[in-house]
């Protein structure tokens, strides 16, 4: 692979591609001003200047991303229709399936595995004309959020390399931070798109349950678990859901709405908007003095914007319940087999989980399916009132990599793994659209997410309040400080198909 840095038409180093917008790099490879085999090569070589730092990217397919970059080239050349995201270089999660590309899990059972097909995420995004670079870090099946498993270690947060990049997309989010790619997917279960982009400085939406189909699924019913966009603006967010969204007649909870909605320009105006500020969920969840400080003038800039902003918080009674009954339930019928044939080489905390789902019974079951219809009600009621709501995305800043979690969250001890992630996984099981957007610094330069929670299905009344926040503030333009590390090479990346 050529990994030199090679230079634009118009002289600029290709390099700097890599933090151009994908709105842009879009324009650009269609008006032919710049090559798909420049873009991928920029990217390319970004990765190896950085990814031996943070360890982002653990599976590099160059030779195919080039070998597609050429493709992409020729294809317009001769004029052929192209896709909206034509020769732009993407990542995928490891624990997506993708077709001839290992797809570990971040597991040693599955070091070696190399699904047959692509799922449905990856499907869409190569059929819009994106050229995958790699695959993104995860922690084993993606329980937890902090990125770190025994095949390929940790992720590391590129604004503090001794700090967490989050999880679970913490390998998506750590390589759109760094320039590796400007757009990547991840999934959602508990907050695993929206604390590594807090943590990182970018941007990921939870999408609506359904907005963005799962398939195949274990559990296609569930509306726990979700996939969707993690990128460096609410824009280009956009612009990947735009792809990821749409029917599927394989997910019984996919919604109709085609995603083309999400690809015209989001209108920025938020005047006269009612907000709810709920800085503590109500003081359900403690948070960290130091997320608080980022997070107070959150309010201030909402108002300054025209809204209405008042205190005040959902009922989410019965969610924790709710969200640890139904997570060890599908953990169980996922991972069961796990617990039987490889004891020995999955982390005690999985194993944990899953043997907290075998010992459910239908009546706990069925009480969290209960309490789970009225928390909708509750949240419905809710946003007949407000517009949006405004929360932290994760309840402490990156914390030290070498933790498995944070064991005490404002003086309050955690019970588990889980607890710290309370503000994020509480409003997973709303099911409402969640976005991740950047809110500013702490003291010590980490990165802090606001969360911007909409009403039921109203994804891009997320994505407005957000862009909104994200013009006002511009805290997402702040890169963290290169990683140069081309000696290094590319430390545990393997390139292999």
């Amino acid at each position: 692979m050529n990994t030199s840095v090679v230079r634009a038409p118009d002289g600029q180093p290709a390099e700097e591609l890599v933090y151009l917008s994908v709105r842009e790099l879009a324009r650009r490879l269609r008006t032919r001003e710049v090559s798909a085999r420049e873009v991928v090569g920029s990217h390319l070589a970004q990765v190896r200047r950085t990814n031996a730092a943070v360890n982002a990217i653990v599976t590099l397919t160059a030779e195919q991303a080039v070998a597609a970059a050429h493709a992409a080239d020729d294809a317009l050349a001769r004029g052929d229709a192209v896709g909206p995201l034509h020769g732009i270089p993407v990542v995928h999660k490891d624990t997506h399936e993708t077709a001839g590309v290992r797809t570990t899990y971040g597991s040693p059972v599955f070091a070696d595995h190399v699904p047959v097909r692509d799922e449905l995420v990856v499907a869409r995004m190569r059929a819009a004309g994106a050229i995958a670079i790699g695959k993104s870090n995860v922690p084993e099946f993606a329980a937890g959020s902090h990125t770190v498993n025994p095949v390929f270690g940790a992720t590391r947060n590129p604004y503090d390399l001794s700090r967490s990049a989050g999880g679970s997309s913490g390998g998506a989010a750590a390589a759109l931070a760094c320039g590796m790619c400007p757009v990547a997917e991840g999934s959602d279960m508990g907050g695993s798109l929206r604390n590594p982009a807090s943590f990182c400085n970018v941007v990921g939406l939870r999408p609506s349950p359904g907005r963005v189909p799962t398939w195949p699924s274990s559990a296609p019913w569930s509306t726990l678990a979700v996939q969707g966009p993690m990128a460096r603006t609410v824009e280009d967010a956009a612009v990947l859901l735009s792809v990821l969204a749409g029917p599927d007649s394989r997910s019984p909870i996919a919604l109709d709405e085609p995603g083309t909605r999400f690809a015209e320009p989001i209108d920025a105006d938020v005047s006269g908007l009612r907000v709810a500020w709920a800085p503590d969920l109500g003081g359900a969840v403690p948070v960290d003095p130091a997320v608080t400080a980022v997070l107070a003038s959150a309010p201030a800039v909402l108002e300054g914007l025209g809204c209405r902003v008042e205190r005040d918080c959902p009922d989410l009674s019965g969610a924790d319940e709710v969200f640890r009954t139904l997570r060890a339930w599908q953990f169980e019928l996922a991972l069961g087999p796990l617990l039987d044939l490889y004891h020995d080489q999955v982390k005690q905390t999985l194993l944990t989980n899953i043997a907290q789902g075998r010992r459910l019974t239908g009546p706990e079951v069925g009480r969290a399916h209960v309490r789970h219809g009225e928390l909708y009600q509750r949240v419905r009621e809710f946003f007949t009132r407000y517009d949006a709501l405004l929360l932290p995305v994760s309840q402490v800043p990156p914390f030290p990599v070498e933790l498995e979690y944070p064991t005490e969250v404002a003086g309050v001890a955690m019970s588990d793994y889980l607890d710290w992630m309370r503000s994020a996984y509480l409003i997973s099981v709303t099911g409402c659209p969640a976005l991740s957007v950047p809110a500013g610094f702490t003291a010590g330069g980490l990165p802090v997410g606001l969360q911007v929670v909409a009403p039921h299905r109203a994804d891009l009344q997320a994505l407005r309040v957000g862009l909104a926040f994200e013009q006002a503030t511009g805290h997402g333009r702040r890169r963290p400080a290169p990683h140069d590390t081309r000696a290094g090479l590319f430390g545990d990346v393997r390139d292999r198909g």
